[in-house]
């Protein structure tokens, strides 16, 4: 056997066991399948057993299969098998906010009920009920056997406590797991502690971990299924780290290695959040959207596991959040927190990206707040809100209107430089020397757009702020009778190929009148802009954007589009008002007067100028380079 021959063998035998030992199952992994083989060999047992005489087949019948159930149990469960065959008991924990309903059938919350709210159809409004949640810790027992809390039957303890559930499992005379419920008073906050005794007799003596499975389908709570789906998700905070989420717009899921502080599954307007003490560590989120016409909006879940000290019998467990997305009222629970443990539930709130953040959390919402506390009626908080945006932002507005008057009045000094430089090969001394115009006479060209530009974060912050703002939920101003969702004045019913999908079938008021403004206010935009026959197709688009806001925004929150609506018709009031108090001749002739004056070019103008003399230098240098 020659050298490269034995290499070959030794690297093979080295890749075989490599291999191997990559994939040997895990000492659970054992365990199941231990667990799985006696479980057949159980069932292969029971049907080769000799039949008992009875007098009928029927009951024969019923004999063999009560038989089969009861060796089954008892092989898959072990000590707890005698704890899955009890029928399930329930009770309710209840504060001046929420009712809860518990099973004593794996000991878990099955249903909560919002009292101070109610769904778009005036009915109570339940986040989730037995049939679309679970929950339950899985671990191996003494025997080996994988358990699931969610199999087995708990019994409720009495409790000193009126605020609190105790469901036990026990296993013997000293040795039980308790479950224990604890409601706060006139909170959305539920603590669960999972404590035990004697453990040891229950679980495998290695056991350092439980894992835990939690899962729900939330309803669909609000008129607009579109925009709950869209702000509906899974959010999630690190241990010692910022919030993320998985995608809102598609099924995801994503494994998380990283120990984390909370979970959240909301809709548009309320979350069920579970808070660990300690920490979810290997976790495992799943988020998938329900089918058009089902009752439910989305289907979550996660996998994870808590430490858990078996011999310590120490309490471990969690908390939880069923509740509303309310910014202030989640902020609340970090007043008074360091700030490395603060828990940060407001940012479930979808406020925007930082600046847009920024500008919600530091403007937006305390104006908001602070006119709440004087007035009911959120129309007329939304419209004074706008009153003093619109002033706060006037210098803005003033700056952009007048830029664009100087630009309008120098047209036909504009006119005669693109005369005078006429062809694609004086582009650039075109160029030139309409800056050198605009420099000599005091106009920055762009004086128009960063006033706008700045009012932007604004515009982004309201844009995300209504129909996050759980505070417009059911409030009625005018004729929409809620200003969360699209306020319809015509509805159809069917599907429309193309319009449904982006129109949906109807039609909103407040967007319209919006969109009628928004129409009205380009015209007037384009009275006062300099005509440009470069780009003939500029005035048709600009004519288009209002029309595409109405596609955009007749299925959002009637409270944006009233923001919009009258944020515009002041922005036309404004627009008349300095039209009058403007001349334009009295404008060009001051502009002429600056022309006299010394310019001293500097900064930014200076560098396009210079860039500008290269360009048209470098030009002339190709051309001569042409001819010869």
């Amino acid at each position: 056997m020659d050298k490269n021959t034995l290499t070959g063998f030794v690297l093979i035998f080295l890749i075989v066991i490599g291999f191997y030992w990559l994939n040997k199952p895990s000492d659970r992994q054992r365990a199941a399948m231990i667990e799985q083989q006696r479980i057949k060999d159980s069932l292969a047992l029971v049907e080769s057993a000799k039949p008992l005489p009875s007098d009928s087949l029927a009951a024969k019948a019923a004999v063999d299969t009560t038989k089969s159930d009861t060796a089954t149990s008892s092989n898959k469960y072990g000590i707890f098998a005698s704890l899955t065959t009890a029928k399930p008991t329930y009770a309710t924990l209840e504060n001046d906010v929420m009712k809860l309903t518990l099973s004593s059938k794996g000991g878990r919350i099955v249903s909560v009920q919002l009292k101070k709210f109610v769904t778009g159809d005036s009915l109570p409004l339940i986040l989730f009920d037995e049939s679309t949640s679970s929950f339950g810790f899985s671990f191996f027992s003494k025997e080996s056997r994988l358990i699931n809390t969610g199999d087995l039957n708990f019994t409720q303890i009495p409790s000193s406590n009126p605020s609190q559930l105790i469901y036990r499992l026990k296993t013997g005379d000293d040795t039980w797991m308790d479950f224990i419920y604890t409601l706060k008073k006139n909170d959305y906050r539920l603590s669960f502690d999972l404590k035990g005794n004697n453990l040891a007799n229950m679980m495998l003596p290695n056991t350092n971990a439980l894992d835990f499975n939690w899962g729900l389908k939330l309803r669909e709570q609000e008129k607009g299924r579109k925009f709950e789906e869209r702000y509906s998700g899974v959010n999630y905070k690190f241990l010692v780290d910022d919030v993320e989420k998985l995608s809102e717009n598609k099924d995801a899921s994503k494994n998380v290695d990283e120990a984390l502080k909370w979970v959240s599954f909301k809709d548009q307007f309320f979350a069920c959040i579970a808070i660990a003490n300690k920490g979810f560590n290997s976790n495992v989120l799943a988020s998938k959207l329900e089918k058009d016409g089902s009752p439910y909006i989305k289907s979550y879940s996660m996998s994870s596991s808590i430490d858990f000290n078996l011999r310590s019998n120490q309490t471990t467990g969690m908390n939880f959040y069923f509740g509303p997305i309310k910014y202030a009222l989640l902020r609340s629970y970090d007043k008074g927190v360091p700030s490395n443990e603060k828990l940060m539930l407001n940012r479930i709130v979808p406020l925007g990206g930082k600046l847009i953040r920024w500008a919600n959390t530091g403007i937006i919402i305390p104006m908001f707040n602070l006119f709440g506390r004087f007035i009911s009626n959120y129309g007329l908080i939304i419209l004074l809100m706008t009153f003093v945006i619109k002033l706060l932002l006037f210098p803005f507005t003033y700056k952009s209107y007048m830029s664009s008057a100087k630009m309008k009045v120098l047209q036909p000094q504009i006119a005669e430089i693109n005369t005078k430089y006429a062809g694609n090969d004086k582009a650039a001394a075109r160029s030139q020397a309409t800056m050198e115009l605009y420099q000599r006479c005091g106009v920055n060209p762009m004086g128009g757009c960063l006033p706008m530009l700045l009012q932007m974060p604004i515009l982004f912050a309201m844009y995300s702020f209504f129909p996050s703002s759980i505070e417009l939920r059911q409030q009625s101003f005018l004729w929409a009778s809620d200003l969360s969702t699209y306020d319809a004045i015509v509805s159809w019913s069917g599907n429309i190929p193309f319009v449904t999908r982006f129109f949906g079938n109807h039609i909103s008021l407040f967007c319209l009148l919006m969109t009628l403004t928004n129409l009205l206010y380009t015209h007037l935009n384009m009275q006062t802009q300099p005509s440009n026959n470069q780009m003939p197709g500029m005035k048709a688009m600009m004519y288009m954007m209002p029309v595409m806001f109405l596609f955009m925004f007749n299925q959002y929150s009637a409270g944006l589009s009233f923001y919009f609506f009258i944020s515009t018709l002041i922005s036309i009031i404004q627009t008349y008002s300095i039209r009058a108090f403007v001349n334009d001749e009295k404008l060009l002739a001051k502009l002429n007067d600056n022309k006299k004056k010394p310019v001293k070019k500097k900064g930014f103008a200076a560098r396009l100028e210079q860039m500008q003399k290269d360009q048209q230098k470098m030009l002339k240098e190709q051309q001569k380079n042409k001819r010869r």
